[in-house]
């Protein structure tokens, strides 16, 4: 029998309208996992990679704030807002606990949420992201956000497909280039420079030590945005994770490679269950 996901809407507790979109697993006791976007963009990220693990898994995606066709209401953005609209959308599916992948900007939403809600996380897959900007941050996510003002998304979408994916993936998939910069392009300006500014002013390094759950850190060789050396500085912080860098991929590697991103997320649902399996027994 065939089956379909389900596409719905939801109310958070300050009224914001956030989409989502559920893909029913298979099997009643597969594993629940959670996939947030990165800036820019929208839970359409996701789909290649949805149609694989969907056989396997049972996945929420979702449009955040601001983003794709949740409502576009700029306002200051945090983090800590963003992880909260993730722990009352899993109140609103009914998931009590999920494990969570973040690309990018989703990465970045992913660790505040496992450290506003520890006891609600199973396992964390952080790709193509980084816990912080550096100390220039502030002012140069400042001036992008300044750059979408006054010049327009459409001026910056040439600059970030050279970011988002390979010469090469670049050449032989003009569609899906053109798809995603669709999206990019659709973004309400506002809503961009708010989340900009959030991500200049992310700092989620103190939550890392933290964070106990199985962690898989992933991403392209060629990642410009958040290069290598910011996934090692994740990987040296967050004791027992995993490092995958993907040879000649770039930024967005859910998109670009999304064999071998379900490879690494299935791998570490795998490791979340062996590692439930050797928990002690509650008396």
């Amino acid at each position: 029998m065939a089956r379909h996901e389900h596409a719905g809407s939801f109310q958070t507790s300050d009224d914001c309208t956030l989409r989502f979109k559920l893909y029913p697993a298979a099997n009643a006791d597969a594993p629940r996992l959670t996939l947030i976007h990165p800036l820019g963009l929208s839970g359409a990220v996701w789909e290649r990679t949805a149609s694989i693990l969907s056989k396997r898994v049972e996945l929420l995606t979702y449009d955040c704030r601001g983003h794709g066709n949740s409502e576009r209401r700029a306002s200051p953005y945090s983090t800590e807002l963003f992880a909260r609209d993730l722990a009352e959308l899993l109140d609103h599916v009914g998931w009590s606990t999920t494990s969570v992948a973040g690309c990018s900007m989703g990465g970045c939403v992913a660790q505040a949420f496992a450290g506003a809600h520890p006891e609600r996380l199973e396992s964390l897959c952080l790709i193509d992201t980084t816990a912080w900007y550096g100390p220039e941050a502030p002012a140069s996510w400042g001036q992008r956000a300044a750059m979408a003002r006054t010049k327009g998304l459409a001026s910056m979408v040439e600059f970030q497909g050279t970011r988002w994916f390979s010469d090469k993936f670049r050449e032989a998939h003009p569609s899906v280039v053109d798809e995603i910069s669709a999206i990019f392009g659709a973004n309400d300006v506002e809503c961009y420079s708010s989340t900009c500014i959030m991500m200049g002013d992310a700092d989620l390094r103190p939550l890392l030590p933290s964070i106990t759950v199985p962690v898989a850190i992933v991403v392209g060789e060629d990642d410009y945005a958040t290069p290598v050396s910011m996934s090692r500085q994740l990987h040296e912080a967050i004791a027992g994770s995993t490092l995958k860098i993907i040879p000649r991929a770039r930024h967005l590697t859910p998109i670009e490679v999304p064999q071998e991103i379900c490879a690494q997320l299935l791998g570490l649902l795998e490791r979340k269950a062996a590692a439930a399996s050797l928990a002690p027994e509650e008396s």
